[in-house]
């Protein structure tokens, strides 16, 4: 087992240099002079050649990467071209939000999703199944930002229920805080909740099909006993690799819903980065959000030691 460990840790590192080589590439692969572009049509040559200099653009692209890398090991994301603050302090600035959406929105679709799922495939071909399945075609088929305007139609301005934008810090109470999340949440989430359903219903009816299911049910096991003890807990693995894999769902969708919703989160600083062109930010920004990928998907990995009992080297 510690062997595994040992192993998936490893190979988390050569994922992350590609992912820097990839994201410092950015300034590259762009179209045109990126000092150019961020000095604008009435920028003099003298502007233009200062940008550079500060984008370090006149330097060799390994060297000029090789210092960037450097720097991030140092925990040095770069400043912002536009703000001349440190990205990373604007980062901190904008980190609570984003998390506090994410989190929220996982633990709704994992209470909502995995319950959905095993009534599904426990009512198999019955109306409550065709339902689930409906909503999870729904909810891959209804963009986030659609969902979250009419939420927000619907709960904000018609109902005036919850507030229709911006954020409550968490220290200024929970209700507040979780009041402002609702709708984001539930806009966010629904893709997520429709992926997980549809993961958990089909692994669900591959174990329920098995023989010790039949041998539980044969001993006089109770339904609710077959289902959450041993069946969903052997259908944990795909389940478990599913909720991981769509954190990358509400890193991408985070960017929409709080825009969306006023939400002064990552995904607002990374919209407002690109329309004004700060590179260091976009960097810095898509760094972190690779980073959390990586290690989220890392932890799903090692939690395989839990789930799975072939692991043992």
């Amino acid at each position: 087992m510690w062997a595994y460990i040992i192993r998936r840790i490893l190979a988390t590192i050569p994922v992350m240099a590609i992912v820097a080589l990839f994201v410092f590439s950015l300034l590259y692969l762009s179209p045109g002079d990126p000092a150019a572009v961020i000095a604008g049509d009435q920028a003099t040559p003298a502007d233009v050649e200062r940008i550079r200099a500060s984008l370090g653009l006149d330097r060799p692209y390994l060297v000029r990467f090789g210092s960037w890398a450097w720097d991030i090991l140092n925990g040095d994301l770069g400043t912002s071209i536009f703000t001349n603050l440190p990205v990373s302090t604007m980062i901190a600035q904008r980190v609570e939000p984003t998390l506090s959406l994410m989190v929220v929105t996982l633990l709704l679709a994992i209470s909502i999703a995995i319950p959905m799922g095993v009534v599904a495939a426990w009512k198999q071909g019955t109306l409550i199944d065709r339902a689930v399945m409906a909503f999870a075609v729904l909810g891959f088929s209804v963009p986030v930002f659609v969902v979250g305007y009419l939420l927000a139609y619907i709960f904000a301005l018609e109902l005036d229920w919850l507030p229709v934008q911006g954020y409550t810090s968490f220290s200024n109470g929970f209700f507040p805080w979780i009041e402002n999340l609702i709708l984001p949440a539930i806009a966010l989430g629904g893709v997520y909740i429709a992926l997980i359903a549809r993961i958990t219903r089909a692994t669900m009816l591959e174990v329920l099909s098995q023989d010790y299911i039949r041998t539980a049910r044969a001993k006089g096991a109770g339904q609710r006993s077959i289902l959450f003890l041993h069946a969903l807990k052997n259908a944990a693995v795909p389940i478990v690799t599913v909720v991981g894999i769509g954190v990358a769902l509400l890193i991408g969708g985070a960017v929409v819903t709080e825009s969306v919703f006023a939400i002064p989160g990552l995904g607002r600083l990374t919209v407002d980065a690109i329309l004004r062109r700060d590179y260091p930010v976009i960097q810095g920004v898509i760094l972190l959000f690779s980073f959390v990928y990586v290690l989220v998907n890392l932890l799903i990995d090692l939690s395989y030691t839990l789930f799975d009992p072939r692991i043992r080297y």
